[in-house]
């Protein structure tokens, strides 16, 4: 659909494939978006998070040194600011006691890229995201679960009872937040932002907006908190309104019912 776009399949881990692209095309800025994500696969398989968050991240960003690559934008998470009870939650706020593997692997980036540009002055840019929705999202997310097994009328296990808070942000949101931060000017070295919907939203209405668009009633499995698992998220997206142009519009009673018809379309449900 776009001519200058060309997609290539590589392991970011692989670093000489990696270094290919760098010697035959010519580009400015490297916005990475590629990780092993989620926090349960981490409890069960560190190996893949070191080689895609550690490993592929230090290719990547080693390469965009050597290269003189002018911006270096990187997916961050939420889930750095671990068990932090001070909402909502900043990025002045101490990250320095995470509670999942992944979220250890993610702060460790920020850490690294941070060394980068002290040492490099590779200008580099952290994108910390809340519980990223809607169409092509991942499988293994809890509204992408909720809605295949709703749909099959089959249980669906809500944790914490339910009692959970999360600042669900739409997909074309984080899109004009990343946008924003291809776009920033000035003399800077490392910095951090939220990308929030600065709006928690209870875990019960999601489920609820769900089955509304589905017109199927869920059947819940009421479980403790997980391990790994906060209760609450909200981002203060003060600094990314300010300095990346930020300005999430999209709720959940719009984003959800936007991913069911994508999800449809997709499994060719009628």
């Amino acid at each position: 659909k776009f001519k200058n776009f060309k997609f290539l399949k590589i392991d970011l881990s692989n670093k000489p494939k990696l270094k290919k692209i760098f010697d035959n095309y010519s580009f400015s800025k490297v916005i990475n978006l590629a990780a092993q994500a989620g926090v349960r696969y981490s409890l069960i398989n560190p190996e893949a998070y070191v080689k895609s968050n550690l490993v592929g991240f230090c290719n990547l960003i080693d390469l965009s040194k050597t290269f003189k690559i002018k911006h270096f934008i990187y997916a961050s998470t939420s889930s750095v600011y671990g068990m932090n009870t001070k909402q909502p939650l900043s990025e002045k706020d101490t990250v320095d006691h995470p509670i999942q593997f992944y979220a250890a692997t993610k702060r460790s980036n920020e850490l690294i890229a941070h060394s980068y540009s002290h040492l490099f002055k590779l200008p580099t840019t952290g994108l910390r995201f809340f519980t990223v929705y809607g169409p092509w999202g991942r499988p293994d997310m809890a509204y992408y679960k909720f809605t295949k097994k709703i749909y099959n009328k089959n249980v669906i296990d809500v944790y914490n009872n339910g009692n959970m808070k999360r600042d669900f942000t739409y997909i074309d949101d984080i899109v004009k937040g990343i946008k924003g931060a291809v776009n920033l000017k000035g003399d800077y070295k490392h910095k951090v932002y939220n990308l929030g919907n600065n709006k928690p939203e209870d875990l019960k209405r999601f489920i609820s907006i769900i089955e509304k668009n589905l017109k199927v009633k869920a059947k819940r499995n009421l479980l403790p908190i997980q391990p790994g698992d906060v209760a609450k998220t909200s981002a203060n997206i003060d600094e990314s309104r300010r300095e990346l142009n930020f300005n999430p519009k999209t709720s959940i009673d719009e984003g959800i019912p936007k991913f069911i018809e994508w999800y449809k379309q997709y499994y060719k449900i009628k």
